[in-house]
């Protein structure tokens, strides 16, 4: 195997941690739905992580990470959802708790 090889191996197996972890978050979004009664928009974590897919993919075939304008705007807005996403269930799931007394 070639450097280019490694490189597009490693790559790729980066995006299952990521996609594991998105996962785990839809997880999360789906059980606080199912117990609370609230609407957490777990379906719409599905949309960063195809998007980190996609980005996986174009930079796998191109052979290098980063550089390419379109698969860069992807990851970042791909990012910015998934910190939305992810902010916005957190602040659903805390509201009015003030911790432990």
């Amino acid at each position: 195997m070639n450097a280019a090889s490694w490189s597009q191996l490693f790559l790729l197996y980066s995006w299952f941690g990521l996609a594991a972890l998105v996962l785990f978050l839809i997880l999360i979004a789906r059980f606080y739905r199912q117990f609370s009664g609230e609407w957490t928009g777990s379906r719409f974590f599905i949309v960063p992580l195809v998007g980190f897919g996609i980005v996986a993919v174009r930079y796998a075939t191109i052979d290098r990470i980063g550089g390419d304008l379109a698969a860069d705007l992807l990851a970042g807005v791909s990012g910015l959802i998934l910190l939305v996403l992810s902010a916005r269930l957190y602040r659903q799931m805390t509201a009015g708790r003030r911790g432990f007394k």
